[in-house]
This record gives structure tokens, C-alpha cells and sequence, in this order.
């Protein structure tokens, strides 16, 4: 599957859009690639007084509806393709829940289980020092993503302040709340997903508490859609981790595997519960699947095995293009990620707005406006599947945030 290259299926996806979309094709070529990438090479002091150099990226794919956003991983597979494919998934990703930003991401190759608590820290501080040029709160907000964390934000954030002589909480989002951060923020992504997931299932005239749930991957976003849905009365039956999976037809406590796999560092293990693979999980027969780990998770042969009535993607990317059409055919209701996970970017624009405001939301204003994002942004993908006659949801998502990237672009003009 690591074959798959994301930049390249983000591309194709766009493709797909522009077909249904009356856009002059040069203008669509322009919406296919990142408006600029730094490539980096950090050099970072360790505990024992040698010097190591890390590759690093930060990628600002399109700027025409807002600052750029997105956020910043920590992977071993960080590559310059990868963070490409992610500035754009954003900035289609704002499009979508019509939040005023463009898309970023940012990334460095490391292991951050390989490296101290200090280390870590200098390592950020290098980032965020080499990114002062380019980032600022009406520039350029990263934000957490893959192993990185309020922790990191909170270096980032200090890093950039002392360097500026200035005082600015909104450089970057997905703070901790004592260094600006939003009430909401940390469930964001796994309450989008819920969402999106109640509203698939109300449009197919069929309730949540009714499904039974597969979640590949048990981190943030994962754990928490999982919780989130068990709340609305869903039995989750399985979920996974890089370790394994863990199967229960009758229902797993959702929080109860959460705190194991907090004490142990896995979720298999867990006690009288079934043990699978990460793709038997993918093809378990559920009504509703939640590949919530990383990209290119479902490639072709395995869309051909998916049992599941319908798929939310809480991971960017999980659907190669390939599986998509396997998909597609066999009416499969995918909700892609650029809608599905939307909720972490939707709630650091709150952040970033209660930043700029000097003014803090309590929790409860946080998730009535995302749920109100979120909800209006599905309502327009079915407008948008219905109206056109579009295969899937997917193609929808990306006509709907094409057309007003478009409409941006074309409003500001082109000039040297």
C-alpha cells in the first residue's frame, strides 16, 4: 500500500472534480500543486552532546481563500510528496466547511519514541526557527497532527513570541488552554466524525444507535469518535491499533480499551475479547467503518473484501483512488476525510478567532458552532451529490470546495 503516492491521488481527486465543474483547465492545473515547499535540514544537539540532522518540510498549497493552516508530524514517513498531499487536503478540507483559510502542513522525519523530552523541545524550537519567516497569524497557523501534541504546540508558540519580542497565541493552534488554546479542541476530529456519521445515517434514513462500528487506528481521533458514538447508543465491535486489532460482537467498552491501551501502550491484550488483524478489522461485516489510522489503509483488493455499508474517514487519505472506484461500484457510501475529520481545523479557527478576540468560548459554544459547521457542510454535499448526479460523496466534497477555491481566486484576480 506504501506504494501509493498521496500527492499523486490528491491530484487525482481533483481531476475528478473538475470533470463535473465549468473551470478553464489551467485554472484546475494551478489548484494541483502547493504555492511553495521548504525543504529543511535541522541540526539539533541530542542529551549526550553529538549534533544529528533531521529533514524537515513545510508546504503552503494554496493561500486564495485565507492563511494558510494545517498541521505538523512527527513520522519516520514524512516524505515532500506526503506534506504536498496534506497542504492540499486542507486547503480543500477549509473549502468544504467554508472556513476563510488556505492549506498548509508541515512534518519532520523522526521517531519521536527514539528521543528524550529535551530533545523533542530543541528539535521544535529548530522548526519553529527556520519556519519564522513564513508562519504568523495572518500568514501561515500550523497546528498538532500525527505524534505531535499541545506539549509541542506550547514550544512552537514560545519559540516564535521570544523571537518576535511580541506576544501572538495565534501563530499556531492546538494549544494547551492556559497558553490560548480552545475548550473542544482536543475531541474535535473524533466529534466531526461522529457527526458526520449520525448525518450519513439520517440521510439514509436509518439511526447511528442502530450500527455496528469498526475503527481502524485508537489514537486521538479514533478513540474519540468511538466514545462519541457509543454515547449515541452504536455498538463499537472493534477497534485497532499498529499492534492489532480487538473484536467483540457485543460490543466494546469503548472507554475501558482506551484506558488499557494508556497503561499498556496497545489495545490487544485487552481481556475476553476476540484478537484480529488490522485488515481483518477493515473487512469485519459492520454497518459503519472508521479508518482512522493513516493514508492509503484501504487499497483496491481490499476495497473488494470491505463488508461495511458505509465508511466516514477520520484518517487523511485512508481510500487510495483505486479502492474509491471498487468502492463507488459497489455502492459503498464513503464520506471522504476533507468533511469527516474537518473538526479539528474547524475548532482552531475557533481557537484562532477567540486568540485575535482575546476572548474565550466555554466548551459548550465550541461544540454547538461545530456541530452547526459541520452539519451545514454535509447538507451541502448532498445538494451538491444530488443536484449534479455525482458518483459518490467524495467527487461532491471536491466540487463544492473547487468551486469556491475557484471563486477566490477568480474575485482577487491574477496579477505578476
Amino acid at each position: 500500500m506504501s506504494e501509493i503516492n498521496p500527492f499523486e491521488s490528491l491530484q487525482e481527486q481533483v481531476d475528478d472534480a473538475a470533470a463535473y465543474l465549468d473551470v478553464a483547465p489551467d485554472v484546475i492545473e494551478r489548484l494541483k500543486h502547493p504555492e511553495r515547499v521548504l525543504e529543511l535540514s535541522l541540526s539539533v544537539e541530542l542529551d549526550d552532546g553529538t549534533m544529528e540532522q533531521f529533514k524537515a518540510f513545510r508546504s503552503q498549497f494554496n493561500g486564495d481563500r485565507g492563511p494558510y493552516k494545517g498541521g505538523i508530524r512527527y513520522h519516520p514517513g514524512v516524505s515532500r510528496d506526503e506534506v504536498k498531499a496534506l497542504s492540499g487536503w486542507m486547503a480543500y478540507k477549509c473549502a468544504v466547511v467554508d472556513i476563510p483559510y488556505g492549506g498548509g502542513k508541515g512534518g519532520i522525519v523522526v521517531d519521536p519514541d527514539d528521543y528524550s523530552a529535551s530533545e523533542l523541545e530543541r528539535l521544535t524550537r529548530a522548526y519553529a526557527t527556520e519556519l519564522r519567516p513564513l508562519v504568523g497569524p495572518d500568514r501561515d497557523i500550523p497546528a498538532p497532527d500525527v505524534n505531535t501534541g499541545q506539549r509541542e504546540m506550547n514550544w512552537f508558540k514560545d519559540t516564535y513570541e521570544t523571537l518576535e519580542r511580541t506576544n501572538a497565541p495565534g501563530v499556531i493552534t492546538g494549544k494547551a488552554i492556559s497558553s490560548g488554546g480552545s475548550a473542544g479542541r482536543v475531541e474535535a476530529t473524533g466529534r466531526s466524525t461522529m457527526l458526520t456519521a449520525r448525518e450519513t445515517f439520517r440521510y439514509l434514513d436509518r439511526d447511528v444507535a442502530d450500527a455496528t462500528v469498526a475503527v481502524q487506528g485508537y489514537g486521538n481521533a479514533g478513540s474519540i469518535a468511538a466514545r462519541l458514538l457509543e454515547d449515541q447508543g452504536a455498538t463499537v465491535v472493534a477497534v485497532s491499533d499498529s499492534s492489532g486489532a480487538v473484536y467483540d460482537p457485543d460490543g466494546l467498552d469503548t472507554r475501558a480499551v482506551k484506558s488499557f491501551k494508556s497503561e499498556t501502550g496497545s489495545v490487544t491484550g485487552y481481556e475476553n475479547v476476540d484478537e484480529l488483524t488490522n485488515e481483518e478489522l477493515l473487512t469485519l461485516d459492520v454497518d459503519l467503518l472508521i479508518p482512522a489510522a493513516l493514508e492509503n489503509a484501504i487499497d483496491r483488493k481490499l476495497a473488494e473484501e470491505v463488508r461495511a455499508e458505509v465508511i466516514v474517514e477520520a484518517a487523511n487519505g485512508p481510500l487510495t483512488p483505486n479502492a474509491d472506484d471498487v468502492l463507488t461500484e459497489r455502492d459503498v457510501v464513503v464520506i471522504p476525510d476533507i468533511l469527516a475529520n474537518a473538526g479539528g481545523v474547524t475548532v482552531s479557527y475557533f481557537e484562532w478567532v477567540q486568540n485575535r478576540q482575546r476572548f474565550s468560548w466555554r466548551e459548550e459554544r465550541v461544540n454547538d458552532e461545530l456541530e452547526a459547521v459541520i452539519t451545514d457542510a454535509f447538507d451541502d454535499l448532498v445538494d451538491a451529490f444530488e443536484s449534479r448526479d455525482l458518483p459518490n460523496f467524495r467527487t461532491a466534497a471536491y466540487v463544492v470546495a473547487t468551486q469556491r477555491i475557484v471563486d477566490a481566486y477568480t474575485e482577487g484576480g491574477n496579477w505578476p
